[in-house]
């Protein structure tokens, strides 16, 4: 079977190791087409023995070019409410449910713009984020926005539903605590970006109580 008649992660996994086993092997995964554009794989950072685990949707152009998740606009702003919830950004093992950038292009050359991956797509990479879940095992996983919670939870998944309140499921064969929130590049978008920033600080001060 060659590569192209693969749709999903699991012949790219390592037998063992850690999170820097996980790394390399993602660098080389050919298990969805998105890798044929993209720049690179964007894997997760932070700490394996972090308690708190962000976890998005895809990375972005930024990410895309520098190889690591949450750098670009999103990321910094994720990380001022963060900090004004008082957790520390440092602390947290930051992921997205997908590895690969997909974007497409009003024009040749012209700037990438960011493409919703498909559920396919997300269940391709989900390998590579349970893999993340079973080294990092966090005390609580906050989902940012609604493609991550697709990815964890299910397409019937509506993060207006659910925002700000911590719910327990099995996740990859394991009872997880999780909280959705916002992802922080809809605050960015929002009309009224403050009141975004201020419900997205606000969800994220209750995961700072859970870790309390």
């Amino acid at each position: 079977m060659s590569s192209e008649d693969v749709y999903g992660a699991e012949p790219f996994l390592p037998e063992r190791g850690g999170l820097p086993a996980l790394r390399r092997a993602a660098a080389e995964c050919r298990g969805c087409p998105l890798y044929r554009d993209a720049t690179q794989t964007v894997f997760g950072a932070g700490s394996a023995d972090a308690r708190l685990m962000l976890v998005g949707e895809q990375p972005g152009d930024q990410e895309d070019r520098q190889g690591k998740p949450f750098v670009g606009p999103a990321g910094k702003l994720l990380d001022r409410a963060l900090e004004e919830a008082g957790l520390d950004p440092a602390d947290a093992y930051v992921t997205n449910a997908v590895k690969h950038f997909k974007f497409t292009r009003a024009e040749p050359r012209r700037r990438r713009i960011h493409k919703a991956p498909s559920l396919r797509e997300m269940t391709a990479c989900g390998p590579w984020l349970a893999a993340e879940l079973a080294v990092v095992e966090p005390e609580l996983i906050v989902v940012l926005g609604a493609t991550a919670g697709k990815a964890l939870l299910g397409s019937s998944f509506r993060v207006t539903r659910v925002r700000g309140t911590v719910l327990e499921e099995e996740i990859h064969g394991r009872r997880e605590r999780l909280l959705p929130t916002v992802h922080p590049s809809s605050v960015l978008r929002a009309e009224d970006r403050e009141s975004a920033y201020r419900g997205l600080v606000s969800d994220l001060k209750t995961a700072a109580r859970v870790l309390e």
